[in-house]
């Protein structure tokens, strides 16, 4: 097997940081050697990572890659290759595709499908319904990352909004629920109230007073006392209001059973956003105010937040067209997650540690993901490297992303990935995806 030997670097895994080098053999990490050791034979291939960070690769638990059904904005094949390009080694893609993933038919075609496209590695949610409550007991708990619950977003028809329902989920999942928690009663008497007073379609200002955060504190207060109630997992997605974190505990992830992500784009934008960027940064649930925002930084730094996702979801831009009520809400992240996190440490707002954990081991740990998420021997080989001293902007001809279009483009970032190993194939270097590699299914230990 081919042995590599990435060298001189600034490992960061573990709360630590420190100079040393990892050999890769084959799919895997063989050795990892701090300072000036040398490996315990001889390699095929050197890279000199002086300057330059070595991570493990990023853990994205919350995108929307629109395959099957809504191809035209996005595939698994050109968002793995913008994975690749961001140093994201491994994603968890939602159901609401077409046809949604809420039968087993549906998540067995899915995972089949991503065999022969993704770049990177891959699981998929389940996604429940008023209806599929029944199918939860069939769902193989090592392959499928978890079950997916709209409570407040109408998504077709995964809007589960029956008490009864939501109460025979929690109870009988078996598995680990991930939540969209917006208040859908509250949200419709909003948008009733600001069409009479601004129009059918008012501004994208007035998207946050709509989807309010008395919206998401309803939805998310509901959906931890069924998991109090019930003993369910429940993890919390794309918190987007201070007030939300007094639901949060702030103790080590092992000792919790209910979590909460925070998404690059509440963590990046805030609504003072709304008149440069418009409808581009317009996402459900909505960016919120500035003290929000960086509530949810302050968060970073404690356990209150375990985990940094994207909410990934690319629309074309014709598609974003509208102010609060008619343009389609989500936008494109994937690609710059770990630059965008990487300038809060830029600016002191974390420590490339706490990136480190938020986005790669808590990952691993909270979804019990098989021999990723660390820089350990014997795990697999999903590495990153960052060079923090590479200034660069972000232009269109580098957006891997089939929708063509970034919120962050013509943004000034502080740290470039350089190049990014997945199960020990190189798949990025040099601006270049290696697009014929494939990924693997992961792997829970549950």
């Amino acid at each position: 097997m081919k042995r590599t030997w990435i060298h001189h670097a600034t490992i960061v895994n573990e709360g630590r940081s420190f100079t040393g080098s990892v050999v890769i053999e084959g799919e895997q990490i063989s050795e990892v050697l701090e300072g000036d050791a040398r490996p315990s034979s001889v390699c095929d291939e050197e890279i000199d990572a002086h300057g330059w960070f070595l991570l493990p690769g990023v853990i994205d638990d919350h995108v929307h890659f629109r395959d099957p059904g809504l191809t035209h904005k996005a595939d698994m094949a050109t968002e793995t290759a913008a994975a690749a390009a961001g140093g994201v080694t491994s994603f968890m893609d939602m159901p609401n595709c077409n046809p949604q993933t809420t039968t087993l038919e549906a998540l067995d075609r899915k995972f089949a499908d991503a065999a022969t496209k993704c770049i990177v590695n891959y699981s998929f949610y389940f996604g429940a319904t008023n209806n599929n409550a029944d199918l939860l007991a069939r769902l193989d708990k090592t392959h499928v990352c978890g079950v997916k619950l709209f409570m407040g977003a109408s998504t077709g028809n995964m809007l589960v909004d029956r008490m009864d329902t939501l109460r025979k989920i929690f109870s009988e999942a078996g598995m680990l629920i991930a939540t969209h928690c917006e208040d859908q009663h509250i949200i419709r008497r909003n948008t009733e109230l600001f069409k009479e007073k601004y129009g059918e379609d008012p501004d994208v200002c007035f998207h946050p007073m709509i989807r309010s955060e008395e919206a998401c504190w309803e939805s998310s207060s509901l959906a931890v006392r069924l998991a109090k109630e019930t003993g369910a997992r429940l993890h919390i997605l794309h918190v987007s209001t201070a007030r939300e974190l007094e639901l949060l505990e702030n103790k080590p992830l092992h000792e919790k059973r209910i979590t909460a992500e925070a998404c690059v784009s509440h963590l990046f934008f805030c609504d003072e956003d709304y008149k440069t960027l418009g409808t581009r940064i317009k996402c459900n649930p909505s960016i919120k105010t500035r003290h929000d925002r960086d509530a949810l930084r302050a968060a970073l730094c404690t356990d209150l937040i375990d985990i940094i996702g994207t909410d990934h979801a690319p629309h074309l831009l014709s598609e974003k067209q509208g102010g609060a009520l008619k343009a389609v809400s989500g936008m494109p992240t994937l690609q710059f997650s770990l630059a965008s996190i990487y300038e809060l440490v830029y600016e002191g707002v974390l420590s490339m540690e706490q990136l480190v954990q938020k986005m790669c081991h808590a990952p691993a740990e909270l979804f019990r993901i098989k021999n990723r998420g660390y820089i350990r021997p014997g795990y697999q080989a999903d590495l990153v490297l960052l060079n923090p001293n590479r200034e660069w902007t972000v232009t269109p001809d580098c957006i891997e992303s089939k929708c063509g279009w970034s919120p962050m483009e013509g943004r000034t970032f502080h740290g470039k990935v350089e190049k990014t190993f997945v199960n020990g194939t190189l798949v990025y270097a040099d601006g270049k995806v290696d697009k014929t590699h494939r990924g693997q299914a992961l792997i829970f230990e549950r």
